[in-house]
């Protein structure tokens, strides 16, 4: 069985920069797809970015696209989130998630919640004005 923690979290002013980790244990996630959700305060968790488990195939919401880059290391069972030009809006706890559908049935869905079964605790990202 699959679990995964993310770290990396933190308070940053708008602007900064953090890196998000997710580390996964258990098992290899080398076929799993990747991606990383946020929930902000009485808010519905949200899409922010996926990736394939052969880095083939990338996805981000509009809202993150140019500021925000997926990436994951296979060989160190790892997945990470790059956010640069941070905005208070982006403040939310974010979630790491996995799948192991193939390409071909995650692809479709991959922005969704529902594609995904195994998730991560979440860690805040906390971005002030």
């Amino acid at each position: 069985q699959v679990q995964l923690v993310e770290s990396g979290g933190g308070l940053v002013q708008a602007g900064g920069s953090l890196r998000l980790s997710c580390a996964a244990s258990g098992r290899t996630v080398s076929n799993y797809a990747m991606g990383w959700f946020r929930q902000a305060p009485g808010k519905e968790r949200e899409f922010v970015a996926a990736v394939s488990w052969g880095r083939t195939i990338t996805y981000y919401a509009d809202s993150v696209k140019g500021r925000f880059t997926i990436s994951r290391d296979n060989a160190k069972n790892t997945a990470h989130l790059q956010m640069n030009s941070l905005k208070p809006e982006d403040t939310a706890v974010y979630y790491c998630a996995a799948t192991r559908a193939t390409t071909r049935a995650w692809a479709p869905t991959a922005t969704l919640t529902d594609a995904y079964d195994v998730w991560g605790q979440g860690t805040q990202v906390t971005v002030s004005s």
